[in-house]
């Protein structure tokens, strides 16, 4: 037997179970793509690997929502999705949410960032916070978001911390105030660049007195000179 024919018959005995343990510490999605390529076993590893996975990141990756929803769909136990927008040729759309809100993880999850996807609007958002009644953690800053979003969060992720808002400018007082009073377990919102008057974050406390609104608003209105706390 020749070297190469040495070498292949070695590959071939990897059982499929290892194949996905060395799989899992591979982040680059275009490895994992071309390894699932070579032959139907280490297809079958990559796809058994992509299910181990408690964190999942998509951020600064040329993909499209088909292609994410695909592998969101094998990470069943997945409990940190990243859909973040670190790159300009990454976009995911209402349509690319909506097939990633079909993966039986989504009800398991506890942690999402959309971050500056500007493709999304509450259409695409309220179908993925629907399913992901688990959550703790929301960040959909930079997002064209309004209070629609934030009423179906209010009432499908009851377990909510901390959300980040940054920049979503068309959420008003009323969707704020939504939020706070149904999600009770309300940590820390983050609000900067935010469009809505100061007298809501007195009305947030009031509401909530151990809620840390970020960045902090000024002082004064409130009375005193403690400072709420700043990411």
């Amino acid at each position: 037997m020749g070297v190469k024919g040495w070498e292949e018959a070695e590959i071939d005995r990897l059982p499929v179970d290892l194949l996905a343990h060395i799989f899992l510490f591979i982040s680059s999605f275009t490895n994992l793509a071309q390894a699932s390529g070579v032959c139907r076993k280490w297809r079958e590893g990559v796809r058994r690997s992509l299910g181990r996975r408690e964190s999942l990141s998509f951020a600064g990756w040329k993909m499209d929502g088909d292609a994410a929803a695909r592998i969101v769909a094998d990470a069943y136990n997945l409990k940190e999705l990243d859909i973040s927008r670190r790159c300009w040729s990454f976009q995911i759309t209402d349509d690319g949410l909506y097939k990633i809100s079909l993966a039986k993880c989504i009800s398991h999850l506890t942690s999402i960032s959309l971050w500056g996807m500007t493709g999304v609007t509450d259409k695409g958002v309220i179908q993925l916070v629907s399913k992901a009644t688990s959550l703790q953690h929301l960040n959909i800053g930079g997002t064209f978001i309004t209070d629609d979003s934030l009423f179906a969060i209010a009432e499908n992720c009851p377990q909510l911390k901390t959300i980040v808002l940054w920049s979503c400018r068309h959420v008003t007082e009323q969707g704020l105030i939504i939020l706070v009073s149904k999600c009770h377990k309300l940590q820390s919102i983050n609000v900067w660049g935010m469009r809505v008057p100061i007298n809501c974050f007195v009305d947030l406390l009031a509401m909530s007195p151990a809620l840390q609104i970020k960045p902090r608003p000024q002082h004064h209105i409130f009375g005193s000179a403690s400072p709420l706390p700043v990411m």
